[in-house]
């Protein structure tokens, strides 16, 4: 991974402060008395995006070597193995270096007990000091640019291992982002479409619905403000798209966000929910920070395998398992942007969840009057159609959703192609729709 050479002298007077710590706690000579003594690089005449991103954000002399620390295992890991020597009275390392190895990673990972050490040593109301400055409040911390992982509960608050987020590294280190936000916690694709509204065939009451959501993007903030309504009212906007699949509500969340200019990221719930018991309340945690931080449209999808009803508690999963829910309930409750969850079935939905949505909309199978919009408006028109092929009887006949239209059109399409007749023939449509209705279960 390239770095560049502002990171390299930062990372280079970190190392100075850390050998400079270590001598003053030991008691040996140092050319410093203090670390603060030991100037950070000068960034101010630098344009690259780690001086750009320090200047930015105002960070201190405290901020840069928490930053620092942060970059140490992913840049230079060997740095932190002055913080390895062992103790020769009790045979194991200095418990105030903090810091622990990873799963496989052999080295140091820093803890809020190493950023402790390295800027306050021993010195207990310095320490105090500093770790009421860096605790969940601090702005880096915030605005989800660092995460602390917390150990077991009953381990004191400063074995936290601090780790840099995916949002920091983009920022620092370009060419990283291509629009997905997989990381640890973060299972988020972001979601584009070059169709219209146009391209949207709905019944008329689905899209007065859908101006509906329209008109609190656009407006929902002056709810609050112009109106007084903010301590009547809680914040942002949620929705339930509830339909079968390629009834378009994939289609309407992009549009809506295309709408307002907002990205919109659909969330990987296979992903977010952890195999491992309560894992799925830290995990959805950073999601709606960094989430809310960026104005994030969510849209969660196939939604019910999270916001799905619970069954009695039998045993310790289904225990965390509605905690998480319960957690969940708030914390979108709390998201002062848009959530849209889509599920093929609205009985599916956890009744305490449904409640709380200010917009409920059915996506309905097409009736023949849309379908027949639907083939017409996804018929190529560079292939013509054989003679024996009436739209007419085709939208009649067939009960099918958009999606399951334009995977017709497909197969169809490709078909014309390989045969290279310029020309689509009724036995492939009746092919490609005969295969949809076997996906879902249906008879001819």
């Amino acid at each position: 991974m390239k770095i560049s050479q502002t990171m390299k002298s930062e990372l280079e007077w970190l190392g100075q402060i850390i050998e400079t710590r270590l001598k003053l706690y030991f008691g040996q000579d140092a050319v410093f008395k203090a670390i603060e003594d030991i100037q950070p690089p000068a960034l101010n005449k630098l344009s690259d995006n780690y001086s750009n991103f320090v200047n930015t954000k105002k960070l201190g002399f405290a901020d840069r070597v928490l930053l620092a620390i942060s970059l140490v295992p992913l840049l230079q890991p060997q740095m932190f193995d002055m913080l390895m020597i062992r103790n020769s009275n009790t045979d194991k390392r200095f418990v105030e270096f903090g810091g622990v190895t990873g799963t496989h990673f052999s080295g140091i990972l820093p803890t809020l007990d190493t950023l402790l050490f390295i800027l306050a040593g021993s010195d207990v109301q310095q320490r105090l000091a500093c770790l009421s400055q860096f605790n969940n409040g601090h702005h880096l911390f915030k605005h989800n640019l660092l995460s602390l992982e917390r150990g077991p509960a009953h381990e004191p608050l400063t074995s936290a291992i601090i780790h840099p987020t995916s949002e920091l590294l983009e920022g620092l280190m370009p060419g990283r982002n291509n629009g997905s936000e997989y990381s640890i916690g973060i299972p988020a694709k972001k979601i584009t479409t070059q169709q219209t509204w146009n391209d949207l065939i709905l019944e008329d009451t689905v899209m007065n619905q859908i101006e509906e959501i329209g008109a609190w993007v656009k407006h929902g903030h002056r709810l609050h403000t112009e109106l007084g309504l903010g301590s009547k009212l809680s914040p942002g906007h949620r929705c339930l798209f509830y339909g079968a699949s390629g009834t378009g509500k994939t289609l309407t969340a992009t549009l809506i966000g295309k709408l307002a200019n907002l990205p919109v990221y659909r969330i990987d719930l296979s992903m977010l929910v952890s195999k491992y018991i309560g894992e799925t309340e830290k995990n959805l945690e950073q999601l709606f920070t960094r989430a809310e931080d960026k104005n994030w449209v969510l849209f969660f999808d196939e939604a019910d395998a999270l916001f799905g009803k619970r069954t009695n508690v039998r045993d310790a999963h289904d225990k965390y398992a509605n905690q998480e829910v319960s957690y969940l309930l708030q914390r979108v409750e709390e998201y002062h942007g848009l959530v849209i969850l889509a599920t093929n079935f609205k009985s599916n939905i956890d009744d305490a969840f449904a409640r709380r949505f200010q917009t409920a909309i059915h996506f309905p199978i097409p009736k023949v009057q849309q379908r027949k919009k639907l083939w017409m408006s996804m018929l190529p028109e560079k292939l013509k159609l054989d003679n024996d092929i009436n739209v007419d009887k085709l939208a009649e006949q067939y009960e099918l959703s958009g999606g399951s239209i334009i995977n017709i059109v497909r197969f169809c399409s490709l078909m014309a192609l390989a045969r290279n007749r310029g020309k689509i023939i009724l036995p492939d449509v009746m092919e490609g729709i005969k295969r949809e209705f076997v996906k879902e279960g249906k008879a001819m």
